[in-house]
């Protein structure tokens, strides 16, 4: 066999030993931090997220240093070796991301969003979230960059291209203005607290919670399970409601038409009782009031309070239904009715007494009367001039 393909063959051979031992001593460095990890979570996480992109880049970096060491000379050994360095890169940003990873979920993990007052919670969750997909971002650009530079001719245009960085970022901002325009906004939302994950918004007409917000665009987990997806920046110049923005407690409301007859100290007294039997509400605010006047019919309005949006709403609906069910069994006579009135007696109007003539007749024979006509008449109707 001639010595160059001993020469190839003992290279392969070392390559592989080399390889294997980078990924043994990954794999026990890993069973070790997991049996660490029984006892500290980011050890788990960093056990469970770091392991495959470790194991790519002690890999590929023993298969660097085997053909740096024995690979004989030749056209190929550049090319190959600068695709182990871009491979490297890649790896390099896959267990940086990793990293970020593990330090995102420790994080979480401490933040606690079951609690009854999780405002602080939910601000911190958003911010974090927010802040791992910024660096999750600037890691793929940094990445994408160092891949680049590692070409000649791309360091050269680099170069010329910072003497005009000016023009090109100009450019670029008015290629992608909605892009970067989303992209601010989604920074803005992390540290404006204008919005956070697991608010409960109300958005074009439509009522729902927040489910996810990324650096471009917000998920709206709207009541009936559908999703709205909106641009970030909508949030930033569009007006919305949050009912959550400081504190889960809400007022509703809940209004019937009703009869004149209604009885309102009974009805009250009723509202109470059902709020009292009801584990909805959080005994804050119990009101019943009339809030206007028809000509057929009363507004009654029972203003009631609950811990949280979900539970106003069947809150709501339960104070409905129990005050016309006690209205129809206790009280028919208090629901809407339409009156219609007979006229008893028919016959010609009598004529009116010279007192009733007096007090009919702006323009008429009492003093007043004939001084406010000879003022509208003018000379000519003057019975004296006459």
């Amino acid at each position: 066999m001639p010595a160059y393909w001993t020469d190839v063959l003992l290279l392969i051979g070392s390559t592989l030993a080399a390889v294997a031992l980078a990924i043994l001593a990954v794999a026990l460095l890993h069973s070790l931090i997991q049996r660490l990890g029984r006892r500290a979570r980011i050890l788990a996480d960093l056990a469970r997220r770091a392991y495959r992109p470790a194991q790519f880049l002690a890999g590929l970096t023993a298969i660097q240093l085997s053909l740096l060491l024995g690979a004989p000379g030749g056209a190929w050994r550049e090319p190959v070796l600068h695709g182990l360095g871009l491979a490297q890169i890649a790896a390099g940003a896959w267990l940086v991301i990793a990293l970020v990873l593990v330090f995102e979920d420790t994080a979480l993990a401490r933040i606690r969003l079951d609690q009854a007052d999780n405002r602080q919670a939910r601000r911190m969750h958003t911010q974090i979230t927010l802040l791992r997909r910024v660096a999750v971002a600037v890691i793929a650009v940094l990445t994408v960059g160092a891949m680049l530079m590692t070409f000649p001719g791309a360091r050269a245009a680099g170069t010329s291209l910072l003497a005009s960085a000016g023009v090109i970022g100009a450019i670029s901002a008015l290629a992608a203005q909605s892009l970067l325009g989303n992209v601010f906004a989604g920074i803005q939302i992390a540290f404006s607290d204008a919005i956070r994950i697991e608010d409960v918004v109300v958005v074009e007409k439509e009522w729902g919670r927040i489910e996810d917000i990324t650096l471009t665009y917000v998920v709206v987990h709207l009541w009936d399970d559908r999703r709205l997806i909106l641009p970030t920046s909508y949030f930033m110049k569009t007006p919305f409601e949050n009912w959550t923005r400081r504190e889960s407690q809400l007022l509703g409301t809940v209004e019937l038409d009703l009869d004149w007859t209604v009885p309102v100290e009974a009805l009250r007294a009723e509202l109470r009782r059902a709020l009292e039997a009801s584990e909805l509400w959080d005994g804050r605010v119990c009101v019943l009031q009339v809030t206007q006047t028809t000509n057929t019919l009363v507004r009654v309005r029972a203003l009631v309070s609950a811990a949280d949006a979900g539970s106003l709403w069947d809150l709501r609906c339960l104070v409905r239904e129990d005050l016309v069910n006690w209205l129809r069994e206790h009280h028919a006579e208090a629901l809407p009715q339409l009156r219609v009135a007979q006229a008893r007696t028919y016959g010609r109007v009598e004529p009116a007494t010279a007192t009733d003539d007096a007090d009919a007749r702006l323009f008429g024979d009492t003093p007043d009367g004939r001084r406010r006509e000879h003022a509208f008449s003018g000379p000519a109707g003057n019975p004296v001039e006459s």
